[in-house]
């Protein structure tokens, strides 16, 4: 499939765009996966979506896809990957799975972006198997957006790369900062680092080694951030190894998942704290919008030679279709190509 070209004035942006879903990934399968496919492309006239999995289920859940079922293709699977299953098992016993099928069409070039809700490990492992990566990069990354005080933060990596070395951090910026201008809307976006401390002396040597790449290539590096400020916004990217990352992602919804419990205990312990509760339920409600998990559904598995996007297992339908939309915009971007100009152009 033609895609869009890059320029000095930045890259064109093309309508019509056709991605792969694995409908039978993620916790509730199809349930979830079809009735987002057909709210998309209901409002989106120019999106064509092709459903991969078990066409005895897939057929009857399209039913209520009416009008814009000619937008709507199934592609038939025969087999399906558990979210438990071990990636090496998937990606050797399952090549006729739901998402195997999925990054094959964005391999043969029928489909502009994958996405699946199913099993993470298992997708990154097929992914780089299938696609491969882009030149110049050494390793995929996971990359999210995540709430802050004024507008998200993107931060890479989650968790496909516990141990890395300062170019692959480097990497990471690079693919952090394609990612933020298309979905970000950000011409210049700030690259940190995540580190133990902002001083330049503070963190390992791979941490400082990295700090003096991004200090010395094109990027607008601001420095070192500290875990307490990643919700303050000081950066627009923020980069780190799989391991810090992940364990930071899992304490921000760890922390979430307190402070929402607090709140209920407090405003359903006593006859005050209901009658409290119903005063601010207004703030609470715009809290919650503010703070709603499914409007940051959809990572990035960055690096590939072709698009990916993990949405969350556990994701309802607005989530799912958020995840959806990252992987429209990217495919309407070309990202795979703008990471390869953006590599091109630090090289110089």
């Amino acid at each position: 499939m033609d895609r869009p070209q890059s320029s000095e004035q930045g890259a064109s942006v093309r309508d019509a765009v056709t991605i792969a879903v694995d409908a039978m990934g993620g916790d509730a399968g199809p349930s979830v996966c079809v009735p987002a496919a057909v709210g998309m492309v209901r409002q989106h006239p120019s999106l064509r979506l092709v459903l991969t999995g078990l066409p005895e289920v897939l057929e009857p859940a399209l039913a209520q896809a009416g009008d814009c079922r000619d937008r709507l293709t199934i592609r038939p699977a025969s087999q399906v990957v558990d979210m438990d299953e071990p990636p090496a098992d998937a990606l050797r016993k399952k090549k006729d799975s739901s998402l195997r099928l999925a990054i094959d069409l964005v391999r043969s070039g029928e489909a502009d972006a994958a996405i699946s809700a199913g099993n993470t490990g298992a997708l990154m492992a097929t992914g780089r198997f299938v696609l491969k990566t882009l030149p110049g990069i050494d390793r995929p990354a996971i990359m999210a957006r995540m709430p802050t005080r004024h507008g998200a933060v993107y931060m890479l990596d989650l968790g496909a790369n516990a141990d890395c070395t300062s170019e692959h951090l480097f990497q990471f910026a690079v693919m952090g900062a394609v990612v933020a201008r298309v979905t970000g809307n950000n011409a210049n976006p700030r690259i940190g680092l995540l580190n133990i401390g902002e001083e330049e002396i503070k963190g390992n040597d791979t941490v400082r080694q990295a700090a003096a790449l991004l200090a010395a290539s094109h990027l607008n590096y601001i420095g070192f951030i500290e875990g307490d400020v990643i919700h303050e916004h000081r950066a627009d990217v923020i980069v780190c190894d799989g391991f810090s990352g992940n364990v930071a992602l899992k304490t921000m919804e760890g922390t979430a998942r307190l402070i929402r419990h607090f709140l209920r205990a407090e405003f359903s312990g006593s006859v005050y704290g209901r009658l409290a509760g119903l005063v601010a339920a207004p703030v609470l409600r715009s809290l919650a919008i503010k703070l709603d998990p499914r409007q940051y559904n959809g990572a990035s598995l960055v690096g590939l030679n072709g698009i990916v996007i993990k949405s969350h297992g556990s994701a309802d339908e607005v989530a799912f279709r958020r995840a959806l939309t990252i992987a429209m915009l990217e495919a309407q971007m070309g990202v795979p190509q703008l990471i390869r100009d953006l590599l091109e152009e630090q090289a110089r």
